[in-house]
């Protein structure tokens, strides 16, 4: 499968997924930590792509979505943006209504 369809099921198969230096857990960069700490905030499951691990998935996220940096966070396969539009979402209260939409959708779709 190549790596741009990859990416794809994984941004349409989560209701919310972020694309990270490292895990929520164990964050290897700063702009990661405060995303992905932003995110467990919200209370809603999210799916994780540690993307040091995945070297195909380092080099090509920025193509597919035209986002050049990491974290990048997907929201019902909508691209949200990085570390700096997630706080400021967050800070807001709109990343958790986005995020339990997204999540209550998912379930619906499941059914």
């Amino acid at each position: 499968m190549d790596v741009l369809e990859r990416i794809g099921d994984q941004v349409k198969g989560n209701a919310v997924v972020i694309y990270m230096k490292g895990t929520p857990q164990f964050p290897q960069c700063g702009f990661s930590m405060q995303a992905a700490s932003a995110l467990q905030e919200c209370g809603v499951p999210f799916a994780y792509v540690n993307v040091l691990q995945d070297p195909e998935i380092f080099e090509n996220l920025p193509r597919y979505a035209d986002w050049p940096t990491f974290p990048q966070i997907y929201v019902d396969s909508e691209l949200v943006g990085g570390c700096d539009i997630t706080l400021e979402l967050h800070a807001s209260g709109e990343l958790k209504t986005m995020m339990e939409q997204a999540a209550a959708k998912a379930e619906t779709t499941k059914e």
